[in-house]
């Protein structure tokens, strides 16, 4: 519809000085036939994207016979031009537009200089007219053909980004479930052996068989509540089980010992009283804490990074903060989506992003 109205107004304003021509035109010097072979120069404009090299075939025939005829003539022909315009921006084939090209510098010559009797001057003029229209054309297709691939790669781009980022999700998601794993065979592991050992000891200590009882409960409590959390996470197919001790938030000065061996000056406060946090939250931590030094070394060009744990009553606050370059990494920042996940799947949130003098990761655990 936007179009059909422009192509109306630049039909229009061919009219005026189409129009303007006719009556202007002396006496004798106008007739229907005339003004026939004039408005045949203009109302084709109307349809000129719709079918661009047969709408510049009917105008230039037209402004051929208006030229010929002279009842009256132009001075200029102005849809001839629009229409040039037309075939050289958008003409489907490239023979279309290189014909019309052609056409004019062989036609309009011998017109100009043994019919109209032109000077040198106005022979360039209605030469290099047409011919700077065809080009204006040309850089206008072109253009736009630059602007659609540029538009149809960054849409591809996009659409890598998104399925890069589902991957990592994904990849983390199966990184987490193992962890998961491992946390919740812990606990079920606890209950069996307290359950194993109630019965022993149901009859000749009651006290430490209560005591079992409340440790199996309590166990139980536990896994039930990191289930919940990790509701719709699965594990891959064919991964073993790893029957290692995952690291906790007490590990995080030793991984703080481990990373200033690469040569980055690294500072860990505690700041609170230290409390308890599910087994989840504990790993999610040490892996956040983990992550946020480890994209420090590998993209910050950092010299320096701070590790804050804030306790509260409610949970654990954790902060990863550097001095590089503040943004995030070069490679699509997989690592942040993996720390967001860790966050989220302990019921949890996460954050990332530049800030003065560097780059800040944060992370809120809950009790």
């Amino acid at each position: 519809m936007r179009a059909r109205t422009i192509d109306l107004l630049v039909a229009a304003a061919v009219a005026v000085p189409v129009a303007g021509q006719i009556v202007s035109a002396g006496p004798g010097n106008v007739d229907a036939l005339g003004i026939a072979f004039n408005t045949g120069t203009v109302v084709p404009l109307i349809w000129r994207r719709t079918a661009p090299f047969a709408i510049a075939l009917i105008v230039m025939s037209m402004g051929l016979l208006t030229s010929a005829y002279e009842q009256p003539g132009q001075q200029l022909q102005y849809g001839a031009l629009v229409a040039t315009y037309t075939v050289a921006d958008l003409a489907p084939r490239p023979w279309q537009r290189w014909s019309v090209l052609l056409g004019q510098c062989v036609l309009i010559p011998p017109g100009a200089i043994w019919i109209k009797h032109n000077t040198l001057p106005e022979f360039l003029f209605t030469l290099l007219l047409p011919i700077a229209a065809w080009m204006l054309g040309t850089v206008a297709r072109l253009h736009r053909e630059r602007a659609d691939a540029l538009a149809a790669r960054a849409a591809e781009l996009e659409r890598q980004r998104s399925a890069d980022a589902a991957r990592a999700a994904a990849e983390e998601r199966a990184r987490i479930a193992r962890d998961m794993h491992d946390v919740l065979a812990h606990a079920v592991s606890v209950m069996v052996v307290q359950a194993e050992a109630g019965p022993l000891v149901v009859r000749s200590d009651p006290d430490r068989a209560e005591r079992v009882f409340d440790a199996i409960a309590a166990s139980g409590r536990d896994a039930m509540a990191q289930l919940r959390r990790s509701l719709g996470v699965l594990r891959t197919a064919g991964d073993t089980p790893a029957l290692a001790p995952q690291p906790t938030v007490a590990a995080i000065p030793a991984l703080a010992d481990r990373v200033r061996d690469t040569g980055l000056r690294v500072v860990v406060d505690v700041v609170g009283e230290p409390g308890p946090l599910p087994a989840d939250a504990e790993l999610a931590a040490y892996r956040i804490v983990q992550e946020g030094l480890t994209n420090t070394v590998k993209h910050a060009a950092a010299t320096s990074a701070a590790v804050t744990l804030t306790w509260r009553e409610d949970g654990l606050a954790v902060a990863v903060r550097d001095d590089g370059r503040g943004g995030p990494p070069s490679s699509g920042g997989q690592g942040l989506i993996n720390i967001a996940e860790r966050a989220a799947a302990c019921g949890g949130s996460a954050s990332a992003g530049p800030v003065e003098g560097g780059f800040l990761v944060t992370a809120w655990l809950p009790r």
